[in-house]
């Protein structure tokens, strides 16, 4: 018997799948996910944006940022992704994702043949530079322990299945090659 989730695909005209955007603090996460989200919507392809501090605010308002409350918070955020897969969107996803050991578990519970993910590489001195909310000051003056890329470390992603560079590349150019890659998967 077909899958309603297969059923619903067809219906739609897309195949669902769970894009993570993964980099440290301010390496263009977000706004690639909002930039992919505005040009899936145009398209006419149904999809969801998660974000991590949107999340942190209302589902895993009661996490912190130590390891576990990381794994925790990206656990939760996975199962709602097959939620969302099971209706059909493609989901967005913006999290720092710390550690394989965490990108893994993620993918094992969306399922690694709908878990892509997307390393947001830019380099630290470029990420501080950009931070918006001033949250790299923060940590170097001691004001935010364990924060990623400062006290924290963020293990580079093994096996990613693209790599976007966002300090010499502009905003559009990464949209449009983020398009090159998935509308093919997309609208198989």
């Amino acid at each position: 018997m077909e899958s309603l989730r297969v059923h619903k695909e067809q219906l739609i005209r897309q195949r669902a799948l769970s894009i993570w955007f993964t980099g440290l603090p301010a390496s263009g996460k977000s706004t690639l996910a909002i930039a992919l989200e505005q040009a899936f919507t145009k398209m006419g392809i149904l999809c969801c944006r998660l974000d991590a501090d949107i999340v942190r605010q209302g589902i895993n308002k009661d996490l912190g940022y130590e390891l576990s409350d990381r794994k925790e918070n990206i656990r939760r955020v996975a199962y709602l992704n097959r939620y969302m897969l099971d209706s059909g969107l493609v989901v967005l996803n913006s999290f720092i994702q710390p550690t394989n050991e965490i990108r893994n578990m993620a993918a094992g519970i969306v399922g690694h043949e709908d878990y892509f993910e997307v390393f947001v590489n830019c380099p630290l001195e470029e990420c501080e530079k950009r931070d918006p909310k001033g949250h790299y000051q923060k940590a170097r003056n001691g004001m935010l322990p364990g924060f990623t890329g400062i006290d924290s470390p963020f293990e580079e992603p093994l096996a990613p299945f693209m790599i976007i560079e966002t300090k010499d590349e502009a905003l559009d150019i990464c949209t449009k090659k983020l398009l090159s890659a998935f509308l093919p998967i997309i609208k198989k």
